[in-house]
C-alpha cells in the first residue's frame, strides 16, 4: 500500500522486514540481506504490474516516458544485480541505506516544487540516467518508484505524474534484477532454505500476494489524499530504517 501511495518502491519496507525475518526465524546467515533484496524484486513485478494498471485508469501514465526509459531501467537492474552478486552484505548495506537517505531527504526535507531542469533528459542522458536509476534500485531491492518518481519530480513533472510513470519502471527492474539475483546466487553460502539463490521462494509467494492485493489500494489513495504530513512521517521511518539495516549488517 505504501508503495502505491507514494511512488517509493515496496522495498523500502519488504526488505527491511524480511531481513530482520530471516534473523529471527534463525534462517540463512551471511547472504540474509541479499536474499531480502532478491526476494523483495521479485515481488515488484506484481506489484508493479497492479499499480501501473490503477494510474492507467485515472490517466495519469507518461507513456512515451514509460517506453522509452524501459529498456534502460531493465538494463540497469540486471547490472545492479550482477554487482550485488559480488558485493559483501556489508558493503550492500551501505549502498541500501545511503540510497534509503537519499529518498527520505528527497520525501521529507525538499520542496514538492524544487527543480534541477525543466525536463527529463533524453539521449545519452536518458540511457544513462535510466541505467543509474535501475542498477542502485536493483540494490535496495525496490522498483523504480523511489528514485525513477524522484528524478521525474525533479525534472519538473508533476508528483502524481511521477508517481504513476515510475510504478511501471518496477515491473523491468523487478524482472531483470530477480533473475539476475536468482543466476549470480545459485549456491551462494549462508541463504535461507528454499531459496533459488538470493530468491526466497515461500517469502516472494506470500509478499508477492499480498503487495499484488493492498498496491491498488495505495494507489487509488494518491489520487484523494494530500499526502504532505504522511509523506515527512513516513520519511522519519526510512531514516530510522536505512541506519538500523546498517548497524545490524556492519
Amino acid at each position: 500500500m505504501i508503495g502505491g501511495l507514494f511512488g517509493v518502491g515496496g522495498g523500502t519496507v519488504l526488505v527491511p522486514a524480511l531481513f530482520y525475518a530471516f534473523s529471527v526465524l534463525g534462517v540463512g546467515g551471511e547472504s540474509n540481506l541479499h536474499v531480502a533484496i532478491g526476494t523483495s524484486l521479485l515481488t515488484i513485478v506484481a506489484t508493479s504490474w497492479k499499480s501501473l494498471a490503477t494510474h492507467r485508469a485515472h490517466g495519469a501514465v507518461d507513456e512515451t516516458v514509460l517506453r522509452t526509459w524501459t529498456p534502460w531501467v531493465a538494463l540497469g537492474g540486471l547490472i545492479g544485480a550482477a554487482i550485488a552478486g559480488v558485493t559483501s552484505m556489508g558493503g550492500l548495506a551501505i549502498v541500501y541505506g545511503a540510497c534509503l537517505l537519499l529518498v527520505a531527504a528527497q520525501m521529507g526535507l525538499l520542496p514538492e516544487r524544487i527543480t534541477l531542469r525543466p525536463d527529463l533528459p533524453t539521449g545519452w542522458g536518458r540511457r544513462g540516467v535510466g541505467t543509474l536509476i535501475g542498477g542502485l534500485s536493483a540494490m535496495m531491492g525496490v522498483g523504480g518508484g523511489s528514485l525513477g518518481g524522484m528524478t521525474m519530480v525533479l525534472c519538473g513533472r508533476p508528483i502524481h505524474q511521477a508517481v504513476a510513470t515510475a510504478s511501471g519502471f518496477g515491473l523491468a527492474i523487478g524482472a531483470a534484477a530477480a533473475l539476475g539475483f536468482a543466476v549470480f546466487g545459485w549456491g551462494a553460502e549462508g541463504r535461507p532454505p528454499l531459496s533459488l539463490g538470493y530468491v526466497n521462494i515461500p517469502a516472494a509467494a506470500i509478499m508477492g500476494l499480498l503487495t499484488a492485493l493492498t498496491a491498488p489500494i495505495g494507489a487509488r489513495l494518491a489520487h484523494r489524499l494530500n499526502r504532505r504530513v504522511l509523506k515527512k512521517a513516513f520519511a522519519v521511518y526510512l531514516l530510522a530504517t536505512a541506519i538500523s539495516v546498517v548497524v545490524k549488517a556492519l
